[in-house]
Parts: structure tokens; C-alpha cells; sequence
């Protein structure tokens, strides 16, 4: 007796669980250059991670110290179980984009119930093999809502560069003018002169010394220099240590209540962590990334990170792309840049309470205008205006509104757009039956040019389409034969399959036979099971292999259509 396939296939996917198959793969022939490389490489992500970390803590609304504590938990488990030996997890721009509204409104302490309930929603997902779900969104989408979250992550700095408190709301074009105004009530220069200091020492470093993060060298510098000032906001006091590990306060009416803010970050962890693992794939020669076993990593990440107090995690575009470049051969390059992140807790965590925000927003500034892709603007701006409309259209809606709604606005103007380019790729011509006549057959070609008529259909005929296609060849008269040729008809659907039907039955009631030829395997598959092949090609007489074939039947029906009327 043969297992129910469904069952089979639940039982393989749980083996998605198992971190072991990948770790053997990947240290089959590991040898001491290759950990050397490993150790290089992760000690380079852990120096551009730590500004990024307490940044992106600070932004989320969560605090640096959860900002921390996320990308030590979800980076060590994000490389020890995901799909993708170089992909770094951590606290990104993207999630915190998500968090801060879900943070306003909830509170900070419900966000940990929502990244636990997102981890678990992420292992669903990975459990039934979704992860390559992530082919389907759109290029104009994808860089839509990654231009949109470039700008968000901008706009939501510029409290900390003005040196007021982050005022509350949900969205950031509000909050940003309220900034602005409580600026104006009580202006100063200090933290504009921080912010500016740690945005130029980045770019000056950057364009003369590459293998030292100028990210680490301005948060140092500018920390040291706004000690020379008073009343400088600053990210507070770090533990020195990770937290215990707790499982946050829950009851029923908390998992009705924050199951949409919960799928909205399980959502975007997971589309930001495959694209992470794309980018990091694009970068090597021969690795491939397994898409579901990633989900099953960033579930984990993001179900261990609130346990430990911190906040979801995604995959890193940027550390990824370090940890690529510098050299990383395994997954292990990710567990160290964990270890010393922890490391730098441990002992310096005291320290860190002294970092200037204004500093932090000079850094996630830069971050952001990086975040921005140009090149991939320039060239949806030389491609197809439906393009530029998609990735307009959730940009604007990413900034306005919110990130989740901005992906279903993209995925349903694409939706409605390539539709729209279907159905106009979808052409019927008439045909000149004179080169198609077979040459054994002895007909009267003037005759047979006005009693038959043929069309060519070329494009799939499916719902957007078949109301045009049902008008343009039902108003044929005064012939006895249509003949349509639907072999470059590859895909037909239920109300394609009704239209044809219709067309018959529309030309039967006016006496004009109607014959198909060249008809295509998806095409009569679908008219079969629908029980329409039989009436539409009664019972298969009036359905052929040729045109030719098709020409010589309409030619008989035409000389006894000819005896009946005593011609």
C-alpha cells in the first residue's frame, strides 16, 4: 500500500528542520585557510553590524540594547539553521519601518509576542515549501518598496538630527513635520553639527580607506567630540549582558488582536531575508540558496530573538553583501559575527550608553541614501511606463501608508497591468485562404472566397480578453463556414473556453458552420473537462488537425449549401 503523498510530503518537509545535511556540506573539505577566512569575514560583518544594530534598535522604537540583542540571537540562528551559507540576519531598516507603527500603537512589549508569532508563521511557510513564492513579485515592485523604505528610514532620523524627541504617530510624513515644528521652538546646532560630522567622516573615510568601516571610525570620533557638549541626546544604558531568555505575557484575545501586525512582519522577514539570499547567490559563482530552509531560519531567528529581548529580524542586504565580499566560505562567518557582537556587550556594553543619537542618525542617513537603487530607477525609467507606474505607485504608498499595504497595492497594479498587456497581445487576423487550399481539391476560388472566411487567433484567450473576441467574429455574416486557427493559441481559461461556445452557438443560430483547426493540448484539455469539446466541435467533426483539412470540409458544406438554394 502506497503512503498518501500529502503525508509523504509533510514528513520531508520537517527534515528542513534539521540543520545537519547543510553543516556537512559545507565543512566537508574545511581546513584551516577556509576558518581563517571564515573568521575575517565575521569579525568584518560584526564592526559594520554594531552601529547598524544599536541604529536600527533606536529607530524601531525598542531601544539600541534590543537592537543588540537581535542581531546577536537572530544571526547565530538565522546562519546556523537557514538556507544560505552567507546570509546575515539582524535588525534592518525594513523591519523597523513595520515595528515603529505596531510600537505606537501596541506598545514595546507586545512587539516580542509579535516576532514569536511571526517566527511561528515563517515555519508554516517553510514547512510548505513557499519560499520561492518570492519569484512572483514584481522588479518594479521590489524596488518600489525598497526605494520607499530608503526614504522612510531617512525621514525617521531627522528628529535625532534636529535634537527633539521622536513625536508619536503611525506615519512618517506627519511626524516629520511635527519634528520640524518643535524644532522651531527651541533651535539649536549641536546635534545638526553631529549628524553632519559623522555623515562627512563616513564619506571621506570610505573614499580613502575600504578595509576599516567608516561607520565604526565616525560613531567613535563623533561620540568622543559631543562630549564636549552639554545636553546631547544620547542612546542610554546598554546591560552587559544578554537578558535572561522569557517568554512574553500572552493570553487569546493578544493573538486575535496582533495576528495582522504579526503576518505583516512574518511577511516582509520573509520576503527581505530571500531577497538577501538572491543578492548573496548573484555574488558567487556556483551557490544557491534553498528558499524554504531560509524561511525555516528567519522562523527560528525571529521566534529566539524576542526571547531574549530582542525585536524580528530579517536577512541584511548590506552585511550580507560584506560577508560575501570579505571572503566568507561558510555559515560559520555569521555565528562569529554574533560571538563578537556578544563579545563587545560583554565588555563595552557600559560604554555604549554615551553614543550620540545624532551620531546613530548620520550613520542609518547614509545607510539609507546607499539603500536607494539607482541604477535599477534608471532602468525602469528607460523600460515600459506600466513598469514605472507599479514602482511609483508603491513607493508612494510605502511612504504614505505602510509597507504590507504597498506590496498589495504593487502585486495588484502589476496584476491589473499584465492582464491588460495580455489581453492586447491577443490578435485575430483574417485569413487568405487562396495558399491554404490543398491542391488535389477542385473548388471555385471565388465561390469559396465568399462563402468561407477563416481567422488566425495568436495570443492566450482567457477572461480579460473573451467578451472582444466573442463581438469581433459574431458580427460575420451572409457566409456559410468560419473557420477559426487557433494554433498559436497556447493557453485558453474557463471563460475563453464559454466564449467559444458562445461564438458557435451565436453563428449556428444564423446558419454558418463553425470549424476549428491547429487546436493545442492545454486548449482541449481545458474544453474537455469543462464537457464543452464535443458540442463546440460537434462531437470532433468540425475539429482538425490543418487548416487545409478544415478548408476542404467548409468547401463541402459550401457546394450543398450551393444544391440546396438551386445554384
Amino acid at each position: 500500500m502506497n503512503p498518501n503523498p500529502s503525508v509523504t510530503q509533510f514528513f520531508k518537509s520537517l527534515e528542513l528542520l534539521n540543520p545537519v545535511p547543510a553543516w556537512r556540506h559545507e565543512l566537508a573539505e574545511y581546513n584551516l585557510q577556509r576558518f581563517q577566512q571564515d573568521l575575517l569575514a565575521g569579525l568584518t560583518v560584526g564592526v559594520v553590524a554594531l552601529p547598524l544594530a544599536l541604529a536600527f534598535g533606536v529607530t524601531s522604537g525598542a531601544g539600541a540594547a534590543a537592537g543588540l540583542f537581535t542581531a546577536i540571537v537572530a544571526g547565530l540562528a538565522g546562519s546556523a539553521f537557514g538556507g544560505s551559507r552567507y546570509n546575515i540576519s539582524g535588525p534592518t531598516g525594513a523591519m523597523t519601518v513595520v515595528l515603529l507603527p505596531i510600537i505606537a500603537q501596541y506598545g514595546v512589549d507586545k512587539i516580542f509576542l509579535v516576532g514569536i508569532m511571526a517566527g511561528l508563521i515563517l515555519l508554516v511557510l517553510g514547512l510548505l515549501r513557499f519560499g520561492r513564492l518570492i519569484q512572483l513579485i514584481p522588479y518594479p515592485v521590489v524596488i518600489g518598496f525598497t526605494n520607499g523604505i530608503a526614504i522612510i528610514i531617512f525621514l525617521q532620523q531627522i528628529p535625532a538630527l534636529l535634537g527633539v524627541a521622536t513625536p508619536k504617530g503611525e506615519h512618517i510624513l506627519p511626524t516629520t513635520l511635527e519634528a520640524f515644528r518643535a524644532y522651531l521652538l527651541q533651535p539649536q546646532l549641536t546635534t545638526l553639527f553631529l549628524t553632519a560630522l559623522t555623515i562627512g567622516l563616513i564619506l571621506l573615510w570610505n573614499r580613502y580607506i575600504k578595509h576599516i568601516p567608516g561607520s565604526i571610525v565616525a560613531l567613535v570620533l563623533v561620540t568622543l567630540v559631543s562630549l564636549l557638549f552639554r545636553e546631547v541626546p544620547r542612546i542610554g544604558p546598554i546591560p552587559s549582558s544578554l537578558p535572561a531568555p522569557h517568554w512574553p505575557n500572552w493570553s487569546f484575545s493578544d493573538i486575535s488582536l496582533l495576528f495582522s501586525p504579526a503576518l505583516a512582519v512574518a511577511l516582509l522577514a520573509g520576503i527581505e531575508t530571500l531577497l538577501s539570499a538572491v543578492v548573496a547567490d548573484s555574488m558567487t559563482i556556483r551557490e544557491k540558496h534553498d528558499p524554504d530552509r531560509e524561511l525555516i531560519g528567519s522562523s527560528l531567528a525571529n521566534i529566539l530573538a524576542p526571547i531574549f529581548g530582542g525585536i524580528p529580524a530579517t536577512g541584511a542586504i548590506a552585511r550580507t553583501a560584506v560577508n560575501v565580499r570579505s571572503g566568507a566560505q561558510t555559515r560559520l562567518s555569521g555565528i562569529i559575527h554574533s560571538v563578537f557582537l556578544f563579545l563587545v556587550v560583554v565588555s563595552l556594553g557600559p560604554l555604549a550608553q554615551i553614543i550620540p543619537l545624532a551620531a546613530l542618525a548620520g550613520i542609518l542617513m547614509v545607510v539609507a541614501v546607499r539603500m536607494v537603487e539607482w541604477e535599477a530607477v534608471q532602468a525602469i525609467l528607460r523600460s515600459t511606463k506600466s513598469d514605472l507606474s507599479i514602482m511609483l505607485a508603491t513607493m508612494a504608498v510605502t511612504v504614505a501608508f505602510d509597507l504590507i499595504l504597498a506590496i498589495e497595492v504593487g502585486l495588484a497594479l502589476a496584476g491589473i497591468l499584465f492582464v491588460q498587456r495580455m489581453k492586447n497581445s491577443l490578435s485575430l487576423e483574417p485569413m487568405d485562404l487562396a495558399p491554404q487550399i490543398p491542391a488535389h481539391l477542385d473548388v471555385d476560388h471565388d465561390l469559396l472566397r465568399e462563402r468561407v472566411v477563416a481567422f488566425r487567433v495568436d495570443g492566450p484567450l482567457f477572461f480579460a480578453a473573451a467578451g472582444e473576441f466573442i463581438n469581433s467574429l459574431t458580427q460575420v455574416s451572409e457566409v456559410d463556414v468560419l473557420i477559426l486557427r487557433m494554433r498559436r493559441v497556447k493557453v485558453i481559461d474557463a471563460s475563453g473556453a464559454n466564449a467559444l461556445l458562445s461564438m458557435k452557438q451565436a453563428l449556428e443560430r444564423r446558419g454558418i458552420k463553425f470549424l476549428i483547426s491547429g487546436l493545442q493540448p492545454q486548449p482541449k484539455q481545458v474544453l474537455e473537462r469543462m464537457g464543452l469539446l464535443d458540442e463546440i466541435t460537434t462531437n470532433g467533426h468540425h475539429l482538425f488537425e490543418t487548416t487545409d483539412q478544415a478548408i476542404a470540409h467548409a468547401w463541402s458544406h459550401v457546394k450543398r449549401n450551393q444544391q440546396a438554394r438551386g445554384v
